[in-house]
């Protein structure tokens, strides 16, 4: 069990982050600024555990509460009390005893009653409220009805497994950096420094327990990268060679743009439309020692940033609802709705047809989304193929499956690749 130091504060402002995350805002906005001090870590393991736990938390608030939670914050503070009790990592009057702390600290004074009824009445009620979970889909798989409909459609035999992995803690993966070392090498650094880790890809190193960034071996020095194994199969699968002119399109925050240029000497142009974000795309490059031409840009719009000269090779990772990622941005699950599928299907069109105008004759385009959804990956490509002439969708690399579901090595990506035919 772990000391209750610091979990009222915890509490508090993690009440306040889903709050604001419940309406409306991301989870990076809604933390930002609240996770220094001490009570960081445990600020951030209760927001990202109590978000993944989408629907069962708001059920049982709903199944125990008679009148409601008047504040939002009441309701948030009930949610990330609900998930600190089921952890285990606390005891479970810790728990009562500290949301009540935090309760005073959010200035909700009356409510200390309420919040210490409501918690008790739930450790007095688990077992019955178990059955009741078991009974509603969005509670029992912790994500919203239409995501988990839309699962059952696309995936009739595997869905319930897919829905699981979301919920889960995502795995820490690593890209070693093959231009200053191999992967086997930086294996054995890191179980000399007591570090259990194994090889899930050509450089790509998934490590037994996460770590905080500051802590990996030979990050600071650019010796490796953070980055999901699922992810690094984009620059595999783009048939680099040395010299190419090479898109990346959507690039930031930038950790394809940099396997890339780890792949092979090829001369990159790094575009994407938020300065910000871009902003993290020269960081990286800076890290690593790599060079590229960083522009703020819209892909789609082509006179504003294009020379003229085309492109050997094109990486478009296309916006999308993000559902293969969802264990490691749990917002997603509050914030998407059911009309952004086909809304980011018709961005996803679009930002296709205007890259294939760049694409040399004999080139190679790479569509990537971070998606599980059919209606952003393979819907979109067959459409593309039936209006567009002189395309060939090519099998990927070594036989490769297009789509990714996550699992315990990597989240869930998808992945065409299409040739222009000369």
């Amino acid at each position: 069990m772990k000391r209750s130091t610091d979990l009222a504060p915890a509490l508090a402002e993690a009440a306040r982050a889903v709050a604001g995350v419940a309406a409306g805002r991301s989870l990076a906005d809604a933390m930002e600024r609240r996770a220094e001090g001490a009570a960081g870590g445990a600020l951030a393991d209760i927001c990202y555990s109590t978000l993944r736990r989408y629907g069962r938390v708001q059920a049982l608030v709903r199944m125990l509460s008679h009148k409601g939670a008047a504040d939002p914050r009441l309701e948030a503070l009930l949610w990330c009390a609900l998930f600190a009790l089921d952890s285990g990592r606390y005891s479970d009057y810790t728990v009562v005893d500290q949301a009540v702390r935090a309760s005073a600290l959010l200035e909700l004074w009356p409510a200390r009653g309420y919040v210490n009824g409501l918690l008790r009445s739930y450790l007095r009620q688990r077992h019955a409220l178990e059955r009741r979970i078991a009974a509603d889909p969005q509670a029992l798989h912790q994500h919203p009805l239409w995501w988990i409909e839309a699962l059952e459609r696309a995936y009739p035999r595997s869905w319930r497994e897919i829905a699981a992995a979301g919920n889960t803690h995502p795995p820490m993966g690593l890209r070693v950096n093959l231009r200053r070392a191999s992967t086997t090498g930086y294996l054995a650094r890191l179980e000399a420094g007591g570090i259990t880790a194994r090889r899930v890809g050509p450089s790509a190193v998934l490590l037994h327990k996460p770590l905080p960034v500051a802590r990996v071996p030979g990050f600071d020095e650019g010796d490796v990268s953070v980055q999901d194994a699922g992810a690094q199969r984009a620059a595999e699968h783009l048939d680099l060679a040395q010299g190419q002119r090479v898109l990346d399109a959507c690039a930031a925050p930038g950790g394809k743009s940099t396997h890339i240029l780890e792949t092979a000497d090829v001369e990159l142009v790094a575009l994407d439309q938020d300065a910000e974000r871009a902003a993290r795309i020269g960081a990286g490059l800076a890290r690593l020692g790599l060079t590229a031409q960083v522009r703020v840009a819209d892909c789609t719009a082509i006179d504003a940033w294009w020379d003229g000269h085309t492109f050997d090779r094109v990486l478009a990772d296309v916006p999308c609802t993000g559902s293969g990622v969802a264990r490691r941005h749990p917002d997603i699950k509050w914030l998407r709705r059911e009309s952004d599928v086909p809304a980011f299907a018709r961005r996803q069109a679009v930002i296709l047809d205007a890259l294939w105008r760049v694409l040399a004759p004999g080139g190679k385009l790479l569509y990537v989304t971070c998606s599980v959804f059919p209606e952003e990956n393979g819907a979109v490509v067959d459409a593309f193929c039936a209006r567009t002439p002189q395309v060939r969708k090519r099998e990927l690399p070594g036989g490769a499956p297009a789509q990714l579901l996550p699992g315990a090595e990597h989240d869930g990506f998808y992945f065409a690749l299409l040739e222009k035919v000369c």
